[in-house]
């Protein structure tokens, strides 16, 4: 299986979505309401992971790893400043191939009652599956094995559950799942102009 594309949903529809988020209007913005938790203060720290992938499955492109990464990193509430690089792809960086050396930088919020510098966030229930969010696949089971370290070790995670069960060469519909709570940022009040 060859990721060439990180999206399975068209160019457009990525963009909308994406839209949608900086927006303040995607899943992310709806998910406080969801989860009812009281609101608690956190500050951003700084965190920076590399890993390397080798796919037996799926085979990535280093231009699809870097936005499939970044795009979970930000599920996850990584903060919209995450950055991706993906390099050692051996026929160049928009062919699949079977590994990469991948390097994230990125912050994460941590729980924190300090005055100083703190933005107000809520623990979110967060999903990751082969259908969930839209940006999955089946194929991913491999790159959620090798991320492991990378996701568990900097975020602020309660309840995780963590699974991984890739069987090499085969694509199942149920391999992983990532479930916890995470500590995310609330968006920012809209003004009344602003809502119309």
């Amino acid at each position: 299986m060859q990721r060439n594309k990180p999206f399975r949903a068209s160019s457009i529809a990525a963009l909308v979505a994406l839209a949608g988020i900086a927006c303040g209007t995607g899943s992310s913005a709806a998910a406080p309401a969801e989860a009812g938790g009281q609101v608690v203060t956190g500050v951003w720290q700084h965190h920076h992971g590399n890993f390397s992938y080798y796919g037996i499955t799926t085979l990535y492109s280093c231009d699809g790893l870097e936005s499939n990464i970044r795009s979970l990193l930000l599920h996850l509430g990584a903060r919209k400043d995450a950055t991706v690089s993906a390099s050692g792809c051996p026929n160049g960086p928009s062919v699949p191939g079977r590994n990469a050396i991948v390097d994230a930088d990125f912050y994460t919020l941590s729980p924190s009652s300090d005055a100083n510098n703190t933005v107000k966030a809520q623990w979110i229930r967060v999903e990751v599956s082969p259908t969930h969010p839209y940006f999955m696949s089946h194929g991913d089971c491999e790159l959620i094995d090798e991320m492991k370290d990378l996701i568990s070790k900097n975020f602020s995670l309660r309840e995780l559950s963590y699974r991984a069960d890739c069987v090499p060469h085969e694509v199942n519909i149920d391999d992983f799942t990532i479930k916890a709570q995470a500590l995310k940022e609330l968006p920012a009040p809209q003004s009344r102009a602003a809502r119309g």
